[in-house]
């Protein structure tokens, strides 16, 4: 691509702690991997809401309504899935850049693109938590059809199944939801991330 047109304004606009200052919170990520049916969006959906009643505006970036918008000319190769990754945390380091606490909930399969979410967001307000269920207690749960669709052979590259998942082996933290209650996983989740996020 020619940049030789594009000028940035980066440099002009506010600083994150001018617009963490007036929102009274800092802007971070919280980024939920997982296999489908580990309970992201679930956990996702009750942190938001305990969040929004002690006062702290947070946001979800969820896969499946990006992918049915921004996302939706985007397949299932790694390809794909890289830039699905890439272009979510594009948006997450936007909004959390102007104070916002972005909770982001995407299987995330693989190590590298992961990786790529943190290098583009930031080591300093990244936060990688593994939403953690067996692929069995996914496939038993299979809230979203998509393990009795590969069985037929309806759909393919299913995560877990057909594609590997690679399991994160140093996240900042792991929430077991097959040996957990949600509202054990969704406590501990409001407890730290409120202790990041409060100022």
């Amino acid at each position: 691509m020619n940049t030789e047109n594009i000028h940035p304004i980066e440099d002009l606009l506010l600083k994150r702690e001018e617009k963490e200052s007036l929102l009274k919170q800092r802007g971070k990520v919280f980024w939920f991997c997982g296999l489908s049916g580990s309970g992201k969006s679930t956990l996702a959906v009750q942190v938001e809401k305990d969040l929004h009643h002690e006062g702290i505006h947070s946001l979800i970036l969820d896969g499946d309504n990006l992918r049915s918008s921004l996302n939706k000319d985007l397949g299932f190769s790694d390809n794909d899935r890289e830039e699905n990754i890439r272009r979510v945390s594009e948006i997450a380091k936007i909004l959390a850049n102007n104070g916002l606490l972005v909770i982001a909930s995407f299987i995330t399969p693989r190590k590298k693109f992961r990786d790529l979410a943190r290098e583009i967001i930031g080591e300093d307000i990244f936060h990688e938590i593994y939403i953690k269920a067996s692929i069995d207690k996914c496939e038993a749960r299979d809230v979203k059809g998509l393990y009795a669709k590969e069985s037929r052979g309806e759909i393919k590259s299913l995560t877990g199944k057909e594609s590997t998942f690679e399991e994160p082996t140093s996240p900042w933290m792991t929430i077991d939801t097959e040996h957990e209650k949600l509202s054990q996983s969704s406590r501990k989740l409001f407890d730290a991330i409120t202790k990041q996020v409060k100022i």
